[in-house]
């Protein structure tokens, strides 16, 4: 994991996404789901208000962004390096975009306008190999999540795959999982999750949820 990371990755991260969402079709990506039923369990599990502040990081054109809408969510942001992925996502929305805050960014050079209730990640997060860059985010997710919220992060887990859309990705288990964040964050829960892509591939994520500890 991040003691043995690999340092090949892409030269160009943000072109090689827009060549992604361009030439294939959202249903056709090994993380597509029809509906995200994890994420959208999380989520519920907070038992946030519907006007809290919800990221999707690295969210692209997945339909949890849809589903919350429907379930009356009314402070939604969508961030993703790649703008083809988002102006998919504002298509298929319709008039319903305009309820939600689109942001093309790289998810480790991130600077957060704004503090967040829920912070969700179920596909950013492993495709960072470089130290810096994990270190980076890290410190902008815990920068950027209000006392009282809530850090959602869906991973490849260490029986999941090493690459995805032919990048070398960061594995992590449980327990590296547990470690990851400081003791201001409170651990909820931790587990492992199959998913299976469109292809009937299985792939193994590790899935926790933190909550950060109220300011004295």
């Amino acid at each position: 994991m991040v003691e043995s990371l690999k340092m090949e990755n892409m030269q160009d991260p943000k072109s090689h996404w827009e060549n992604i969402y361009t030439s294939k079709k959202f249903t056709e990506v090994s993380w597509y789901q029809p509906k995200p039923e994890i994420s959208l369990g999380y989520i519920a599990a907070t038992v946030l208000s519907k006007d809290a502040a919800i990221i999707d990081v690295g969210g692209g054109d997945s339909y949890l962004v849809d589903f919350l809408l429907k379930e009356g969510y009314t402070n939604l942001t969508v961030l993703d390096i790649s703008e083809n992925a988002l102006e998919k996502a504002k298509e298929r929305l319709g008039d319903s975009a305009v309820n939600v805050t689109w942001i093309v960014a790289d998810a480790a050079r991130f600077n957060s306008p704004k503090k967040y209730d829920i912070w969700h990640d179920r596909a950013a997060f492993h495709f960072l190999t470089d130290r810096e860059d994990i270190h980076k985010y890290l410190n902008n997710l815990e920068g950027s999540v209000n006392s009282g919220g809530h850090v959602i992060l869906g991973t490849f887990s260490d029986k999941g795959p090493e690459k995805c859309s032919g990048i070398s990705i960061s594995q992590y288990s449980k327990e590296e999982m547990i470690r990851l964040l400081p003791v201001d964050f409170e651990l909820v829960v931790c587990e492992n999750i199959d998913h299976s892509t469109p292809t009937g591939a299985v792939q193994n994520f590790t899935f926790c949820r933190w909550r950060k500890r109220n300011s004295e």
